[in-house]
């Protein structure tokens, strides 16, 4: 019972660290237990400085000077990401219409697309935008949606229908985990909406992603492997981590780490 108890926390934390905050109503009924067990979850993530209990919920306990100099709070395996992000923006061409999802990762290939022209990026993500919004040769265009702040991204119903009739070039799209079992998953089921538009708004989908999610499964699947075509991840990658790919007759690209 307290392994379970213990594993119901971690998934809670990574629901909050992905959508900000959390109703005891709504984690009652995902987690099919009680909303009396909800609330005696929170107060030990709160006893551990991890969130802050609000009313009928509680919110991640956050530095509030990220959010105000649009920094994402996930800022692990950088040099991974950062060679994961060298290689994917080889793939991108002038001209092209892009999708960049929210991450880190995809953070790294905005910061590497200035000198392109005649570029469209579409994206969810806030700091992406304002990182590219003056860039000459680059037209930006931002979804709408409800804003999260640990990812800095807009998501939900309405930045998936901002897809409708959109047609790009290549998505690069990121993801929490990479399960034999659940294929692409993320903490948060408000994100599956929009990760979906953007796989079929374009004509090839790459997933940057880091070795480290290879075999990992987070809360919520989007689906099989077979919606992506290439997965570009990084040199750390094991054999073993590597059979799954060949497994599941996915391409990948390994990015070098220097």
């Amino acid at each position: 019972m307290v392994r379970f108890a213990t594993q119901r926390r971690d998934k809670i934390l990574a629901m909050i660290r992905e959508d900000g905050q959390a109703k005891v109503a709504d984690l009652s009924r995902i987690f099919k237990v009680t909303e009396v067990t909800i609330r005696q979850d929170l107060e030990r993530l709160e006893q551990a400085g991890y969130v802050r209990r609000e009313h009928g919920g509680a919110i991640l306990n956050q530095d509030r000077n990220d959010i105000g100099e649009l920094q994402l709070v996930n800022r692990q395996n950088m040099d991974a990401k950062q060679a994961i992000a060298a290689e994917a923006v080889k793939l991108i061409n002038d001209g092209d219409i892009v999708i960049l999802d929210s991450g880190t990762t995809t953070t790294e290939i905005a910061k590497l697309l200035k000198g392109f022209s005649n570029l469209h990026v579409i994206t969810n993500a806030l700091n992406i935008a304002m990182m590219l919004g003056n860039e000459r040769g680059i037209d930006l265009s931002v979804t709408g949606g409800e804003f999260k702040s640990p990812t800095l991204s807009l998501t939900g119903d309405k930045a998936a229908q901002y897809f409708e009739g959109i047609h790009a070039d290549k998505t690069f799209l990121a993801t929490a985990g990479i399960s034999l079992k659940s294929g692409l998953t993320y903490p948060s089921l408000s994100d599956l909406v929009v990760k979906k538009a953007m796989i079929e708004s374009a004509d090839t989908v790459y997933l940057v992603a880091d070795s480290t999610k290879i075999g990992k499964s987070s809360f919520a699947s989007l689906g099989a492997l077979s919606m992506i075509d290439y997965i570009i991840t990084d040199s750390y990658i094991t054999e073993e981590e590597r059979k799954i790919l060949v497994d599941f007759e996915l391409k990948h690209i390994i990015a070098n780490i220097k």
